[in-house]
């Protein structure tokens, strides 16, 4: 989720608790090896043995079409500091297509073979390369082909969204898809797409069969879902959903963090387009984000947000 899971959000959710790892924005890799500071620009936590604050792991997500660059990157990555490496194949942005990266790619199931082997020759054996895909590209004919190519590369494990580029995310996710692909692999199989709430991970799971699921859009609109789900199978209970005065505390912190950041440092118009962006997904969920969100339209830089969310928070 480009522009939306950075590391300040990461470290935000993964304090909040429920997650086993989480995945950083798609690392854009062309033909070139790419310097050092990119990496470190997208994944600060390199510095910190690639964990969040919270002792989370982070592993580093690379997109792109030329196998020999991608490979290259991984290596690269891993002198850095990382401990995994994922692959993006599901990328729908009609930019990142156009390079030759994403979804795209899921027209050609050898392509996804041999960018996933090269990465995988290129990283240690004990440090896990996996790929993310979505169930193909205008329709769902190659899906377990593209899965089985990502499998006989030697992934240590697949992730996929169930639905395909052309339905972008507005076609409901196809959950019933997630059993069939599992079915046909031997590696481990994470579900991913339209899991919002508590029970919608109870339908999927029951409908997929999966023991694996990754959260996207819906952990930035419910900031504790994880921690809900993991109640729910843990304890069979359902954790308290966090309140509105605690979610407001939450993007004040955001804020506060984006402002402190120095490498590189972020304008005050930038922080509060950035709350702003929160706000709307968190109205699926808060229907006083939705006032909030008004109320920030007359701002016009991070201080007066900050006296908003103030006055809201007390």
């Amino acid at each position: 989720m480009e522009g939306v899971i950075d590391h300040h959000m990461r470290d935000i959710l993964t304090r909040i608790g429920g997650y086993h790892h989480c995945v950083t924005e798609f690392v854009r890799v062309t033909d070139k090896l790419l310097p050092g500071h990119i990496f470190h620009r997208i994944c600060p936590e390199l510095e910190h043995a690639s964990q969040t604050s919270s002792g989370t792991p982070v592993t580093i997500q690379l997109l792109g079409g030329v196998a020999e660059a991608m490979a290259e990157n991984a290596q690269l990555a891993v002198e850095l500091g990382a401990t995994s490496i994922d692959i993006n194949f599901g990328c729908p942005s009609k930019f990142v297509n156009r390079k030759a990266g994403g979804a795209v790619l899921l027209k050609e199931p050898e392509r996804i073979f041999k960018i996933t082997e090269a990465v995988r020759k290129a990283v240690p054996r004990d440090l896990p390369v996996s790929a993310k895909i979505r169930l193909g590209y205008e329709s769902t004919e190659l899906a377990l082909e593209n899965a089985l190519a990502v499998e006989t590369a030697n992934a240590s494990f697949i992730t996929v969204h169930a639905r395909t580029k052309v339905d972008g995310y507005k076609h409901p996710a196809r959950w019933e898809w997630f059993g069939r692909i599992d079915a046909a692999l031997s590696i481990p199989m994470v579900a991913n797409g339209d899991i919002n709430s508590v029970d919608d991970f109870l339908r999927c799971r029951e409908i997929s069969g999966c023991q694996d699921f990754m959260l996207g859009r819906g952990a930035v609109a419910q900031p504790d879902l994880a921690r809900q789900i993991t109640a729910a199978t843990q304890t069979q209970n359902i954790a308290t959903p966090m309140h509105w005065n605690e979610i407001t505390g939450l993007i004040m912190e955001l804020g506060k963090a984006m402002k402190m950041q120095t490498r590189p440092q972020i304008d005050a118009i930038k922080i509060l387009g950035r709350l702003k962006q929160w706000l709307v997904y968190l109205k699926r969920q808060y229907p006083e984000a939705a006032e909030l969100f008004t109320a920030f339209r007359h701002a016009k830089d991070f201080s007066q947000a900050d006296e908003l969310l103030q006055l809201k928070h007390d």
